[in-house]
C-alpha cells in the first residue's frame, strides 16, 4: 500500500478509536451506576460521573492518594481481597458498610483473551435507589401519570408501603390506594410489586446533565 494511504488509514483509525473512546466515556457518564476502572492495587484509572459523585461523598468509598479505598478501615480487607481475586480472573461481589450506609460493589476483571492476569479491574457500584429520578420522570410521561401519581410511585419505589406513603404525603390511605389503582391501570400491572418491578428494570440512566430538557 502507498505510504500516504497507509498514513491516511492510520489517521482515520486513530480518529475512529479516539471518537469511540470519547463516546464510551460519554455513555458511561449517563449511567446511574457508578463505574470505576482501577488497577489490581486499587489505583483509579477512570471513573464515570456517578462514581465520582459517590467517591466525593466519602461516605463508604473515597479516593485517597489516587487509590479507591473504604472509608471504614475495618472494611478495607474486603476490597483488597476482591481486587486480588480479580487480578487472577475471578469475579466477586462485596458489600461495604459505613456511616449506616451500604454500597455493593461488583469487582470484575477485564482481561484480554489469552491473558492469565487482569491489568484492569472494573468496580461497578450499586445504585442509590431502584430508579433514578430522570428515568422515573420519563416513565411517568410515557404512561401519562399525574404529578400526584408520580409522587406516590417514587415513594413506593423506595420500599415504603401505601400507609407509609400516605403518612409521608399527609393524605388518607384511601387516596394513596386510589392512586395505586390508577397507576396499575395506566401501566398494565396487577399490583405494587409488579409496578415497582417494571420501574426497576428501566434502563439505568442517571442525571448526568440535569439541565437537559425532558421530552
Amino acid at each position: 500500500m502507498d505510504a500516504a494511504l497507509q498514513s491516511g488509514a492510520g489517521i482515520v483509525a486513530r480518529g475512529f478509536f479516539d471518537a469511540t473512546a470519547t463516546g464510551l466515556s460519554m455513555v458511561m457518564d449517563e449511567l446511574a451506576y457508578g463505574v470505576v476502572l482501577a488497577s489490581p492495587q486499587g489505583g483509579m484509572l477512570h471513573a464515570n460521573l456517578a462514581a465520582r459523585h459517590e467517591l466525593a461523598r466519602r461516605k463508604v468509598l473515597a479516593l485517597q492518594d489516587g487509590h479507591v479505598q473504604t472509608v471504614d478501615a475495618t472494611q478495607a480487607r474486603l476490597l483488597v481481597h476482591a481486587l486480588a481475586k480479580a487480578e487472577t480472573g475471578r469475579r466477586s461481589l462485596v458489600a461495604l458498610r459505613s456511616n449506616g450506609l451500604r454500597v455493593s460493589v461488583a469487582v470484575v476483571p477485564l482481561r484480554r483473551d489469552g491473558c492469565e492476569h487482569a491489568r484492569v479491574v472494573a468496580l461497578v457500584l450499586s445504585r442509590v435507589s431502584v430508579c433514578d429520578a430522570v428515568m422515573l420522570c420519563f416513565f411517568a410521561r410515557t404512561h401519562g401519570l399525574t404529578p400526584s401519581e408520580e409522587q406516590v410511585l417514587a415513594i413506593l419505589c423506595q420500599g415504603y408501603s401505601a400507609p407509609e406513603a400516605a403518612q409521608q404525603l399527609k393524605v388518607a390511605v384511601s387516596t394513596v390506594r386510589s392512586h395505586v389503582r390508577s397507576l396499575c391501570a395506566k401501566t398494565h400491572t396487577n399490583g405494587v410489586r409488579a409496578l415497582v418491578g417494571q420501574v426497576a428494570v428501566l434502563p439505568p440512566i442517571g442525571a448526568s446533565h440535569p439541565q437537559d430538557p425532558l421530552h
